[in-house]
């Protein structure tokens, strides 16, 4: 039976004490829960006992997102195996199955871009994307690649050298585009290629993200020999030019080469701060650096970090993909574990080595140094948000750094398509799994009439309603700084350190009257960004704050203005071309869309069909004197 939202095990000591008693010392996997019976965490441990403990010990230094993690688990499930190498396999198998929230150490959906292959469809997409979000599980997803512009040319260059689709659309609905003329597609759009052959097709482009450039050369060798003996020399040559496009290919890859090419092998390393580790992942096939990885994690023990991080990696790829040999930076706790299970996954022997000298030990040596390269260009990044936070609560007189800014805008023409965006940088940097839209519902804006300043009004009240609507929780939003420490509680998730408006003192003064009325004018700090001056205005004052436009608190304002206007007006587009796109017979109430095109394959346009008589509509298939009527009465009010 489902639960309940109950209250967390955090604050009921007893019912945790209890639980724990019931969970035994030994190998297995456990399943944390929250209130609505959702599988938020999964883990493994040799004593399972004393690994769930330690995240309800007091004085324990848990990072922000186990912290948050641990503070929602109501209950907590176990299932206790033999060997620690079961539990290892278990918990990679649960994890695959149930994506929990918070089994996410590797921070790579953002910074770094995966390659994409659905082969949930009939004729896969290949496409670039920095979110990796499984959409089915027979999807795949190769990476994160460190050189997004390597990997972007990389694919040009394989839709060059085989026939892919090009496109994610058909650009016609009853021929094929100039791509299937030149060669660059097969017809996918008008099936001029079965998806067996295309698959097939497809599977040797995955072969090189995967570092197994050699095969697909050998299987187009044999082709283009096979071709050759039966006398069909133009199939053979265009053979031959993909191969000669795949050897370029494999050149142009070159960056490293180790004289053993027999064995396949991994190197990684890293190299962390107080805050951060970033970890690079060198992929070495037939003695050649075929692909680099990278990845960023919460900085920890430096042998914990890479086990997981490669546990965490090689649940995710093909069993063809995971190496004979990998190398690492320093010996792992669970090293044995690790290999045994890679080596039932791969279903051949994988060897993990932390060498000490030699050819191995100066490739995890540059491995190390990339990494390092790679955390010092994070730190400077850092360190300029920070510069930016410091100059902004210096510059707006606020009583701490601006963890959360949440900055709005309006997007329209004359009134139509009205919306609305809400950005939000956590730390000066975009957090874009909290960006939203807002479809404008005001009866007073409409195309042809526009209101900025009541539209950022329905917005902020949207925004806010929930608190506004628990005035006991008043006493919550209070600064943090007029309180004591000893009765500070904690504040929402979400409650935003600064709120941004886009405009002037106009826009400001319409969202300062909504959070008056809502009583949380004083728990808000609200400003507006001008934008032909970059001016600050504050509440209440009619001139502006004196800045410069390029000190780094300005400039940090100027990011979040321009992200939520580059957001509202990528929605305001979508929505104006669905309207654009949106027939008048979607309004006529039945009317289906095997109906509206049976009538358009009959009248051959919507301005036919609306001087057409009832008669006329009826004698269309499928369309009843009884929709008829109701059709010739919507054109004929």
């Amino acid at each position: 039976m489902p639960l309940t939202k109950t209250q967390p095990l955090a604050k009921d000591r007893e019912r945790l004490e209890n639980r724990l008693k019931e969970i035994p010392p030994e190998p297995g996997v456990y399943i944390m829960r929250d209130g609505s019976d959702n599988r938020i965490y999964i883990g493994k441990s040799k004593k399972l006992r004393s690994r769930v403990r330690s995240y309800f010990q007091k004085g324990q230094a848990l990072s922000p997102r186990i912290a948050l993690m641990v503070s929602q688990v109501c209950e907590i499930e176990f299932i206790v195996t033999d060997t620690e190498a079961e539990a290892l396999a278990l918990e990679a198998n649960l994890i695959k199955e149930h994506q929990p929230n918070f089994n996410v150490l590797l921070k790579d959906d953002k910074k770094y871009p995966f390659l994409c292959i659905t082969w949930s469809e009939k004729y896969p997409r290949i496409f670039i994307t920095r979110k990796r979000q499984l959409r089915h599980s027979k999807d795949r997803y190769y990476g994160p690649y460190v050189d997004s512009g390597q990997l972007r040319n990389t694919l040009q260059q394989l839709k060059r050298i085989f026939p892919l689709r090009q496109r994610p659309q058909p650009l016609y609905k009853d021929r094929p585009c100039l791509n299937y003329d030149i060669g660059r597609c097969p017809g996918v759009c008008q099936g001029l290629i079965t998806p067996e052959e295309y698959r097939q097709t497809v599977e040797k482009v995955a072969m090189v993200f995967q570092g197994r450039i050699a095969e697909p050369i050998a299987m187009l060798t044999k082709q283009m020999e096979k071709a050759a003996e039966v006398l069909n020399f133009e199939q053979a040559a265009r053979i031959r030019d993909r191969i000669a496009g795949l050897k370029a290919l494999a050149g142009s890859e070159q960056k490293v080469s180790l004289p053993d090419d027999t064995i396949s092998r991994d190197a990684i390393a890293l190299a962390s701060s107080e805050q951060y580790a970033c970890i690079q992942l060198f992929q070495m096939r037939a003695g050649q650096l075929v692909g680099r990885l990278g990845f960023v994690a919460e900085a920890a023990d430096t042998g914990e970090i890479l086990q997981r991080v490669l546990e965490e990696h090689y649940q995710n790829v093909e069993p063809v993909e995971i190496p004979a040999e990998i190398i690492v930076q320093q010996e792992l706790p669970e090293a044995e574990i690790l290999a045994d299970w890679l080596s039932s996954h791969k279903g051949r022997k994988v060897t993990i080595v932390a060498p000490q000298r030699q050819s191995k030990a100066e490739l995890i040596a540059m491995v190390e140094r990339n990494a390092e390269y790679e955390l010092a260009r994070m730190q400077r990044a850092s360190d300029r948000n920070a510069k930016a936070m410091q100059d902004l609560a210096e510059l707006l007189d606020l009583p701490e750094l601006p963890h959360r800014i949440e900055c709005y805008d309006i997007s329209h023409i004359q009134g139509s398509d009205a919306v609305a965006s809400r950005v939000v940088f956590i730390d000066g940097l975009p957090a874009k799994q909290h960006y939203r839209h807002y479809k404008i519902k005001n009866p007073e804006v409409y195309a042809g009439h526009s209101d900025d300043f009541a539209s950022l009004a329905e917005v902020i009240g949207r925004r806010f309603r929930e608190y506004a609507a628990n005035p006991e929780d008043g006493e919550n939003l209070e600064p943090e700084s007029a309180k004591p420490e000893s009765a500070k509680p904690s504040r929402p998730q979400d409650w935003p350190d600064l709120v941004v408006i886009d405009g002037g003192k106009g826009q400001l003064s319409a969202v300062v009257e909504v959070l008056q009325e809502m009583n949380l004018m004083e728990n808000l700090r609200t400003v507006s960004l001008a934008k032909q001056r970059e001016e600050i205005f504050l509440p209440g004052e009619s001139l502006p704050v004196p800045s410069d436009a390029e000190q780094p608190g300005v400039q940090l304002l100027r990011r979040c203005r321009d992200e939520a206007h580059r957001f509202a007006v990528s929605f305001h587009r979508q929505k104006r071309t669905q309207r654009m796109r949106r027939s008048r017979l979607d309004d006529i109430p039945g009317l289906g869309h095997e109906r509206q095109k049976q009538l358009l394959a009959h009248f051959r346009s919507v301005d036919y069909i609306a001087i057409a008589t009832p008669e006329q509509l009826a004698e269309v298939p499928g369309i009843g004197p009884s929709l008829a009527g109701e059709i010739y009465a919507y054109f004929h009010p």
